[in-house]
């Protein structure tokens, strides 16, 4: 049974798992970035190798769900002078014409985002995602999950990130609040504030962005994971939506009161890091004009599941506006 407003996944089956890497026996494939263009559906994803290092490799798709996955990793060229132990978890943005790609990187600095440039040859089918060329780091506190805007917003450049400020016993540094930033130049970038926090003692006490925002009539749609602890045992990894205002990103218009997606199948709840759905990929299956979804358009969410497979759900765009707008009515 499907509930209004919820993701409704495609098939009882992960759409991607380590069997359909080339040439590689890896111990899983998870949180891929996604973006739509040319008609077509590319994917990067996150690859574990049985020796826990980290590769991205590119995929691309026809129809968005039977994907070609490339023979050789991303070769990420011009790494910023620190040492990087894992760069991953890319997120796709068509950006003035560029796609652009941001990772996490895991360092002797802690966690640090990167911006980078698509800049392999586009002739191998893969949008240039075989080869990324360094742009520029994300400040200097540690924080992870950061998205750009798919266009800028009153002249500038506009991502949210997730400031590492909370401390997990016995694990990392996370984060329970979402934030925004800005830039001239996708180079320096200034806090803009605080866009959203967690709600503790609830499903999302833990938050941080998903894919990039969504350009809608109604605001920018974005989808976000929210941890709930659990009273210290396991974590839950779950997905929610908001609704965020066009011209103030900071200005929270509506958000959803429960999850829209979260672990169920078996495949979900058993793996790597077991009751985890992370939505970190998605695409619109049409925009108008000046470049909003309609609310007809279909919603696909590329997530990670267990940290081991890749899952796909869906919905129509508007149904999930819907969802963020119920708490308002």
């Amino acid at each position: 049974m499907s509930i209004p407003g919820t993701l409704i996944r495609h098939g009882d089956a992960p759409l991607l798992t380590r069997h359909h890497i080339p040439g590689l026996d890896p111990s899983g494939v998870f949180n891929p970035g996604a973006v739509r263009c040319g008609g077509k559906t590319f994917l990067m994803l996150r690859v574990q190798t049985r020796g826990r290092r980290t590769l991205c490799i590119p995929a691309v798709s026809v129809d968005g769900l039977a994907f070609k996955v490339a023979s050789s990793p991303t070769h990420f060229a011009g790494l910023p002078d620190i040492q990087v132990f894992h760069n991953y978890d890319a997120r796709l943005t068509m950006l003035d014409g560029q796609l652009r790609i941001v990772t996490a990187l895991d360092t002797d600095r802690g966690c640090r985002n990167a911006i980078w440039n698509a800049a392999g040859d586009s002739t191998l089918g893969f949008a240039g995602l075989e080869r990324l060329e360094f742009l520029s780091l994300i400040g200097d506190q540690d924080t992870r999950n950061a998205v750009l805007f798919p266009e800028r917003i009153g002249g500038r450049y506009a991502m949210l990130h997730r400031p590492n400020e909370t401390a997990l016993e016995g694990g990392p540094v996370s984060g329970s609040a979402i934030s925004l930033c800005f830039s001239d130049d996708l180079l320096e970038w200034q806090d803009a504030g605080k866009v959203m926090s967690g709600n503790f003692h609830f499903w999302d006490e833990l938050i941080g962005s998903g894919p990039p925002p969504i350009k809608t009539r109604n605001g920018w749609l974005h989808l976000y994971h929210g941890v709930a602890t659990h009273f210290q045992s396991t974590n839950i990894y779950q997905t929610g939506a908001v609704l965020l205002d066009l011209n103030d990103p900071t200005k929270v218009l509506g958000r959803t009161q429960d999850n829209i997606l979260e672990p169920r199948q078996n495949w979900e709840l058993a793996g790597q890091v077991p009751n985890v759905v992370f939505p970190s990929g998605a695409t619109t299956s049409s925009t108008d004009s000046e470049g909003f979804a309609p609310d007809d358009a279909i919603l696909r969410v590329y997530y990670g599941a267990a940290d081991t497979v890749v899952g796909l759900a869906e919905n129509t765009v508007g149904a999930i506006i819907a969802a963020c707008q119920q708490e308002l009515d």
